[in-house]
């Protein structure tokens, strides 16, 4: 088994990487404080073709593979937590719509999100009242003629107000249950679309995070992504790849807060030597990279069967379930070596903190995890 990856998975990690450290971490601090969302390295991930990385080169994309993709976005968690949710949603969007979409919908929204001439893509699923359980979904589509009319609200929709394209999930057969939802695009600025106020949160500042709400928001026939009551598909589809992004940025976190607590504890010093060679300091450092290495492999492991075209809903789950959990605890011990230091803004570790504790949330809690694995397992008879 290569461990590396391809000359080109290696030359996207490298491209990510190089960003990451040259122009999103010397950012990252001051766009948290400030809760700038930071369009011009957005354009620039455009530019770099790390917007759409398993996008058909057909319609801008990079089609370098979800590998690759797992490993660029570990470069950019690393440096930038916020930055890298903007990179997975509209990663997430791009993918949804080449799987789904018809021509027409990939010619004419792709290669806007592969270039970052559309800020980003937004996914338009949870609602005030219905978040992991889409069966509580209130939001409704009604065919008017030609055109289908939203009415509902959509919450905690990353990029809401950025968005040059969203998905939208809709009830078009109210008494049909889950079979009765359907999958729109939606593009930003359409009449009836209502952006809500930003949400003040712990971490993840300099991503946007709002509500929308649709007002007789009139789209055409041909904004239906996918097959009319197949909406939920579409959504457990993106929602398996979304968790390997997950993994991915935590398993980024993971490493920031190993790199800044190895780099700290050789240089602070406590009763005459660095606290490096105290044996509680050195036993949590080897905790974070045993849990930074597990989270890698387990992340680039779903990734590989993704893009093998294997079923890999379970191990994305599992992924992300072991990833964002182990961040959970590294970077509660990065702060902890880091002392009263690990508690003020002015070092990185503090956002770590705070940047972190979110990862257990979107995509699905810890919880919905779990049950996911043991219905893959106890399914098998």
């Amino acid at each position: 088994m290569d461990f590396e990856g391809t000359e080109v998975q290696q030359a996207v990690a490298a491209a990510a990487r190089a960003f990451a450290t040259e122009r999103a971490e010397p950012a990252a601090a001051a766009a948290d404080r400030a809760a700038r969302f930071p369009e011009e390295l957005v354009r620039e991930l455009g530019q770099l073709g790390l917007l759409a990385v398993n996008v058909p080169s057909a319609f801008g994309g990079s089609e370098a593979g979800a590998v690759a993709y797992a490993m660029a976005l570990m470069e950019v968690a690393r440096a930038d937590c916020s930055l890298a949710v903007t990179m997975a949603v509209t990663n997430m969007v791009g993918e949804t719509i080449a799987r789904f979409g018809t021509g027409e919908q990939k010619a004419r929204c792709l290669p806007r999100l592969a270039s970052a001439e559309w800020l980003a893509g937004s996914f338009g699923l949870s609602e005030p009242q219905a978040g992991s359980d889409p069966n509580s979904m209130t939001t409704r589509a009604d065919l008017r003629g030609d055109r289908w009319v939203l009415n509902g609200t959509k919450q905690w929709i990353t990029s809401g107000d950025r968005a040059g394209v969203i998905i939208v999930w809709a009830r078009t057969d109210v008494g049909a249950g889950n079979r009765g939802i359907t999958a729109f695009l939606v593009e930003g600025g359409t009449p009836g679309l209502v952006v809500g106020r930003h949400e003040e949160k712990m971490g993840i500042r300099s991503s946007s995070t709002v509500s929308l709400t649709f007002e007789d928001c009139a789209v055409p026939a041909s904004a239906v992504l996918g097959q009319l009551g197949h909406g939920l598909r579409v959504a457990l589809a993106a929602l398996d790849g979304g968790r390997i992004g997950i993994a991915s940025q935590a398993t980024g976190t993971i490493r920031a807060a190993l790199e800044a607590s190895a780099r700290y504890a050789r240089e602070r010093k406590a009763f005459g030597k660095p606290i490096a060679e105290f044996q509680a300091v050195a036993f949590a450092i080897a905790d974070m990279r045993t849990a930074h290495d597990a989270s890698r492999l387990m992340a680039l492991r779903a990734a590989a069967l993704k893009e093998a075209g294997q079923p890999y809903g379970q191990e994305a789950a599992m992924a992300k379930l072991f990833a964002s959990e182990a961040a959970q605890i590294a970077v509660s011990k990065a702060v902890q070596i880091h002392g009263g230091y690990g508690y003020v803004g002015e070092f990185q570790v503090e956002r770590l903190f705070r940047d972190a504790r979110v990862q257990t949330i979107y995509e699905g809690t810890s919880e919905i995890q779990r049950m996911v694995i043991a219905r893959h397992l106890l399914s098998q008879g």
